[in-house]
């Protein structure tokens, strides 16, 4: 019995270090990776570092679209043609500008009193209509840099007898303008708080047109607009350009969008910047007859 118990503690040890001295069938896991078998699926790999967030731009780039309010009614800037197509000088610069971000433009056309608002209840992304950016402006959207600095214009009927040499020539007289301009803003200022023109002789339009027609009628004796688009109107409509000044610009014009998109003014003012120093802004200028 001393024996069998003797042999069995000698397996026992035997077993012991036979054990200990094997090598360990598992390995930890490497970090390589390995191709998958012909046929079968690649594993995931981890994902891309994503993008800071660049808002109402990333959004523009994500769907390809750039979404442009305008008041297409102020030659040379922004007009429908006889196709029904949006044309000028604006029209122009929009879509160099959307070509160059790869993306595609749609116009929308509305009133010019309503285009802030647009753009602050995220109707469209941004606007280009011959719209200075004002201080006043800047209060409730931001602009991108100036891309075109105007003048603005007096016309009067082509049976007009009076001149003018100076802007508050036009005090005393029936004036139009288009609501919401800042030539609405100089009258208001400059001819109606001196007491040059009678509140009741302001006849403010939604679209300068409109305005343009009563001039022609004799139903107002000045109208206020810029200069371009005067030129551009006393062509079509047989009228003169009674007066040309820059004594009333407050601003160059601009094209507005959201309050605090940093991303979107920035590729825009880099965009703007490019075609000014490239001469593509001013053979457009050229194109569409501004100077």
């Amino acid at each position: 019995m001393k024996r069998a118990y003797a042999l069995l503690a000698c397996l026992i040890v035997l077993a012991t270090l036979l054990t200990s001295c094997a090598t360990p069938t598992s390995q930890p896991a490497t970090s390589q990776p390995t191709a998958p078998s012909a046929g079968q699926p690649a594993t995931s790999q981890p994902a891309a570092t994503q993008p800071a967030d660049q808002g109402l731009l990333g959004q523009i780039m994500q769907q390809k679209q750039l979404i442009v309010g305008t008041s297409a009614d102020y030659p040379p800037y922004e007009s429908v043609d006889k196709n029904n197509n949006y044309t000028g000088l604006d029209m122009d610069v929009i879509r160099e500008i959307g070509k160059r971000m790869g993306v595609d433009v749609k116009i929308q056309d509305m009133g010019f009193d309503s285009l802030i608002a647009a753009v602050q209840q995220r109707k469209v992304d941004v606007v280009i209509a011959a719209m200075q950016a004002t201080a006043a402006r800047a209060q409730t959207v931001d602009f991108s840099v100036v891309y075109h600095m105007p003048k603005d214009g007096f016309l009067v009927s082509s049976k007009a007898t009076f001149t003018m040499s100076d802007p508050k020539d036009a005090g005393g007289k029936n004036i139009g303008v288009q609501t919401g301009t800042v030539q609405d803003t100089w009258i208001e200022n400059n001819l109606v708080k001196t007491g040059l023109t009678k509140e009741s002789q302001v006849f403010r339009y939604e679209r300068v047109d409109d305005a343009a027609r009563d001039l022609q009628n004799g139903r107002i004796d000045v109208l206020m607009i810029i200069g371009d688009a005067a030129e551009a109107l006393a062509k079509q409509m047989g009228l003169k350009v009674a007066l040309l000044t820059d004594k009333t610009i407050s601003a160059g014009q601009a094209i507005a969008m959201p309050k605090g998109e940093t991303a979107l003014k920035a590729k825009i003012d880099g965009i703007i910047g490019d075609m000014q120093s490239d001469g593509t802004m001013q053979k457009l200028q050229d194109a569409d007859g501004v100077p």
